[in-house]
């Protein structure tokens, strides 16, 4: 395993491959097809590099545990904003998820429909092309245009195209108070209806989540509004009233079930320890109802009010030959190695879009040897 320490460790370690490089962070999310070669792990790249609390600012080398991140903003009473979502409950990883990863993989949470996904807050790079070659793109600060947006282009690629050896991110307050609404007993149909008034009333909502078996096997839909103790209190009561056609309704407000709640919804918690296979599809929310309806299972948690379906299927099932076509993409998370070797585990890109990632893959490791077929 190479495990190089610095940026020009990395550089090296890049230039002088003599064959394909599975590029790992922390090791605990190994989503995408199987990737042979020798191990290049960024673990070893950590540190904070520069935090500004007054800036909103925060620099940190890739393979800087994610913990560490939220630890020295939290005692900054700030947090990242896209509540990045930890994967070892649901693959059955060990290890410490990293930074770098992170924003490889593009890893957002329940947070997403309110601050955006993981890509919006990176405001800064610095990574290692295929070639070895160092490059930097962004910045430290807010604003910052410096050409070609490489920022986004890496946020996502899961290191096909570079590795990433720092991250600069903008960061947020933190909040004083959450309150949750609970709705029961909802059909998928009006779960995300529900979900969908919440997300347009003026009430500031920052997650959206519905299950069809919840806890106690009964539906349930979760809405949280997040903020000043007072405002949150005046908001909670006020939705509440508006989707009073829903049925009665309850508000939880204590801090110990709202946080384990949302880190159940943001870490898929539903699907830890079960033994089907696991697929992640994004899809308008108004479609979502329909796509449940196809896959043909209650097996299912619907996050970003309905826009993205975490769906436990039986072992060896396409998700994607029940769905057909569709608006929308679907990612197979979990599955056995035999059916990971089967089956494309991104969504296929339409022709055009495929010759896009092929020259962008060619001009950024035009030596095919990092990740080489992760992403097809």
């Amino acid at each position: 395993m190479l495990a190089p320490t610095t940026e020009t460790e990395l550089s090296e370690a890049i230039k002088s491959a003599e064959g394909t490089l599975r590029v790992r962070g922390g090791g605990t999310r190994p989503v995408g097809n199987l990737v042979t070669g020798e191990v290049l792990s960024t673990s070893g790249l950590s540190g904070i590099e520069l935090y500004e609390p007054g800036a909103l600012t925060i620099v940190a080398k890739a393979g800087t545990p994610v913990s560490e991140i939220e630890a020295a903003l939290a005692a900054e009473n700030q947090r990242l904003p896209f509540e990045p979502m930890d994967h070892r409950a649901i693959l059955g990883t060990k290890g410490t998820p990293t930074i770098g990863a992170v924003a490889a993989g593009n890893i957002s949470g329940p947070r997403r429909i309110q601050a955006g996904a993981c890509r919006d807050s990176l405001i800064g790079v610095r990574f290692v092309d295929g070639n070895g070659t160092a490059i930097k793109n962004g910045g430290r600060v807010m604003k910052n245009v410096t050409g070609y947006d490489l920022v986004k282009l890496m946020s996502g690629a899961y290191g096909t195209l570079g590795v990433l050896s720092e991250v600069s991110f903008k960061v947020l307050p933190g909040v004083e108070a959450c309150s949750v609404l609970l709705i029961e007993d909802l059909s998928v149909e009006d779960g995300v209806r529900a979900m969908s008034m919440a997300l347009g009333s003026p009430y500031e909502v920052s997650g959206a989540a519905h299950v069809p078996v919840g806890l106690d096997g009964k539906p349930i839909t979760m809405i949280r509004i997040e903020g000043f103790a007072a405002s949150v209190a005046y908001r909670a009561d006020e939705l509440r009233s508006a989707l009073s056609e829903f049925g009665a309704s309850t508000i939880e407000s204590d801090p110990e079930k709202t946080s384990a709640g949302w880190k159940w919804v943001r870490d898929v918690e539903k699907f830890a320890g079960t033994s089907g296979d696991l697929w992640r599809i994004s899809v308008k929310p108004s479609d979502a109802p329909g796509i449940v309806a196809a896959l043909g299972t209650d097996q299912v948690l619907l996050d970003w009010g309905g826009g993205l379906i975490w769906a436990e299927m039986p072992v060896g099932t396409d998700a994607r030959a029940k769905l057909g076509a569709f608006s929308g993409h679907a990612t197979l998370i979990r599955a056995l190695e035999a059916t990971r070797s089967e089956l494309d585990v991104f969504q296929p890109e339409l022709p055009s879009l495929a010759a896009i990632s092929k020259g962008l893959r060619d001009r950024f490791d035009p030596r095919g040897i990092l990740n080489t077929g992760l992403m097809g």
